[in-house]
């Protein structure tokens, strides 16, 4: 694979809707990678290779009619891959086949990017790529981009995305939320994070933003607060 101003293209093979809309969201939010497309089985996945070369796989490995590792094992020049599974067995498999990684089903984003570190070459600089976050609803994914963002509050199993005009909702933890959006966000309290470019006032037990909307502070989190505000 040689080196590329272009992104690398990533095929996404899985069975599972979950595991889509993780793995598009991670793809989509890394410089330097774009999704080239999404299969459900290895037949599709089979299809697409024919007619689009792809420089990155992330394969699932049970998968209907045809496991993951058949697939590969069949292929006479298979593109550098990520294993993606719930079951620890099949490591030495992905060790035999000379993959990438093996990403243990749920992995976080961190995890992700130390999979994507394995790769034999740098991944090529996107620097017009505007860091966002990829969310899908009823009409579709949408980007959302880091700068848009006011804060996210945990809610459940999802987190709440607000914006200045909208609210998303995302099926992430708030660790992986801290870890997807980076230094230019700080974690207030176990169920907010907020952009630090929004923070008007620092208060005992709130920050309070741009619009004056009080945001509360985590006992936990209030040493750290204060540190990020200092800076």
């Amino acid at each position: 694979m040689t080196a590329s101003t272009a992104p690398l293209r990533c095929l996404l093979v899985d069975d599972e809707p979950l595991a889509h809309q993780v793995l598009t969201q991670f793809i989509g939010q890394t410089p330097g990678l774009t999704l080239s497309g999404t299969c459900r089985n290895a037949l599709e996945a089979h299809e697409h290779l024919v007619q689009h070369p792809v420089d990155l796989l992330f394969l699932d490995i049970e998968m209907p009619l045809v496991t993951g590792v058949q697939f590969l094992r069949g292929l006479p020049q298979p593109p550098p891959t990520i294993l993606t599974t719930a079951y620890r067995e099949y490591a030495y498999d992905g060790y035999e086949l000379e993959v990438l990684d093996y990403l243990l089903k749920p992995f976080s984003y961190e995890r992700f990017l130390k999979a994507i570190a394995r790769l034999p070459a740098p991944l090529p600089a996107s620097p017009e790529t505007e860091k966002h976050l990829l969310v899908k609803d009823r009409q579709g994914l949408h980007r959302v981009r880091h700068r848009d963002i006011v804060y996210v509050e945990g809610s459940k199993d999802y987190v709440k995305i607000m914006t200045a005009t909208k609210m998303h909702l995302l099926h992430h933890t708030m660790k992986e939320m801290s870890e997807a959006l980076g230094s230019d966000f700080v974690r207030v309290h176990r169920s907010f994070i907020v952009a630090s470019a929004h923070i008007k006032l620092l208060q005992p037990e709130h920050v309070i933003l741009l619009d004056n909307t009080p945001i509360p502070i985590g006992h936990s989190y209030k040493a750290e607060v204060v540190a990020y505000f200092k800076k």
